[in-house]
């Protein structure tokens, strides 16, 4: 294979030590200007006014210890999905050691004027500074991937259980800036079927084509450890093409938040815990949180609701209100609450629509769907017509975070592993919904619900209730 240039944008390795090295010098300068101007927390006597030029030396010290220990701690390494908190503590970290380094200094040189409490300004100057920084980064980061920008095309080796779990989290996870081209697998079932807009390439023997042909930046094999001479040959040819590549250990296919690691006198020991189900405090958390929302929302809800109400009765006649069976957490069915969108009798109209528009009956999506009213059409678009799923929210039948409920007939038609989206209480919104809604095909947006069950935190769910806002503001996806 010939070697080939990444088409991924790497980032500028000088730029953020030297971006650093700034904001420590700007915090000193404003550490100073605090200190002897501002005086904050405690005067400064004429006697001990100092100019500046005397902290000068100890200001380069601290600016070049600070690269030693975020260059040693990798605070420049690009690691993908870093939290920021990680990232604020490593930089915490080394402003300390820094601020402590000046002052073993000071006592050992014993300057004429010299301002400890100064030091403590510098040191909060810059972790503030270097930690917004960050957030702008971030920001900035997220702003180019959107657009293209930075974007590492993947390569799948190997479709079982942890190759989907790779999947899931790349298409979860917008922010890691990895877009999947596809996946190999020997076996046909897989390695030839697409799953949602993400293709299957083939064999795993095809991959250096593959690899040209895509213009692939990172392969990651996903191949059991049996496999271990079969990997081994891979990985040298992927380097030989100049592809970056990563290895996941299967771990008896479990996630990896199943694995407890232990240490008896030196020996690791890994504990099997259960599969990643919301524990009983959890379950109140979100519960929590639920009806807190609701509540705080309350005067505009029942101010929508009354309004929609109206305008579906002016319309015409029918029921204003749409109840059908849905499948919830564990298989349990339940009545799903919506307004009604579409005329009174669209049910019967269903099968044969989904069979004219050649549409996927596990979930059906029809664009410019006769059987829509006005006012429906309205509703859908901004969903609204969805509001009425508070009711199924606080009898604990849904929560506003989770899996769109399926009804039973698309249940029916899951394989096996589609019916893992069902180990979780169906939400009102989703991953799949901020990630494009409608558009999405079936087999992807099962990934996604899937990475929701065995990634849910408290977090995650505050993101995508923020990400919904502008999906529904601009109607991305919906019809």
């Amino acid at each position: 294979m010939e070697n080939r240039k990444k088409t991924s944008s790497s980032e500028i390795k000088w730029l953020m030590p030297l971006v650093d090295a700034i904001l420590a010098l700007a915090a000193f300068m404003l550490a100073y200007y605090v200190r002897y101007n501002l005086q904050i927390l405690r005067p400064v006597f004429e006697q001990n006014t100092a100019p500046f030029d005397p902290y000068i030396p100890y200001m380069g010290v601290f600016v070049v210890w600070l690269y030693i220990v975020y260059n040693g701690s990798g605070l420049y390494q690009t690691v993908r999905g870093r939290a920021w908190i990680q990232e604020v503590y490593v930089i915490l970290n080394g402003a300390t050691n820094a601020t402590l380094i000046i002052m073993a200094l000071s006592f050992v040189l014993q300057p004429f004027v010299f301002s400890r409490l100064m030091l403590l300004y510098v040191a909060v100057i810059t972790v503030i500074l270097l930690s917004f920084t960050r957030v702008i980064q971030r920001v900035l980061r997220a702003w180019l991937r959107g657009r293209g920008i930075g974007i590492e095309r993947v390569l799948i080796i190997g479709m079982d259980e942890v190759g989907q779990a790779v999947l899931r989290t790349v298409l979860a996870r917008k922010d890691l800036g990895l877009y999947p081209v596809g996946y190999v697998d020997d076996d046909p079932s897989r390695g030839e079927a697409d799953l949602g807009r993400v293709r299957g390439l083939g064999k795993i023997e095809n991959i250096a084509q593959i690899i040209t042909d895509h213009h692939v930046d990172t392969v990651i094999i996903t191949l059991r450890w049996q496999e271990y001479e079969r990997i081994n040959q891979i990985v040298r040819d992927c380097q030989n093409a100049g592809v970056d590549v990563r290895v996941v250990p299967d771990l008896f296919q479990l996630n990896l938040k199943q694995v407890q690691v232990e240490n008896l006198d030196g020996i690791p020991l890994l504990g099997v815990g259960e599969e990643p189900r919301l524990n009983a405090r959890e379950r109140f958390l979100k519960r929590f949180i639920d009806i807190s929302l609701i509540i705080l929302v309350s005067p505009i809800l029942l101010l929508l609701f009354v309004v929609i109400a109206l305008a579906i009765r002016i319309e015409g006649p029918g029921p204003i209100f749409y109840s059908a069976t849905r499948v919830g957490e564990n298989g349990k069915k339940f009545k799903m609450v919506k307004f009604r969108s579409m005329i009174p009798d669209a049910d019967k109209y269903r099968k044969e629509l989904v069979e004219t528009n050649e549409l996927d009956p596990r979930h059906p999506k029809i664009r410019n769907d006769p059987r829509i009213t006005r006012v429906g059409k309205i509703i859908r678009t901004t969903s609204l017509d969805e509001l009425p799923n508070l009711i199924n929210v606080i009898r604990g039948q849904m929560s506003l975070v989770g899996p769109r409920p399926p009804t039973p007939d698309e249940v029916e038609l899951y394989d096996e592993w589609h019916k893992q989206r069902l180990k979780t209480m169906p939400g009102i919104t989703g991953l799949w919904q901020v990630s494009g809604r409608s558009e999405v095909p079936f087999d992807e947006m099962c990934l996604l619900d899937i990475y929701y069950i065995e990634n849910w935190s408290l977090g995650l769910d505050i993101q995508i209730l923020l990400m919904t806002i502008p999906r529904v503001v601009f109607r991305q996806g919906a019809y």
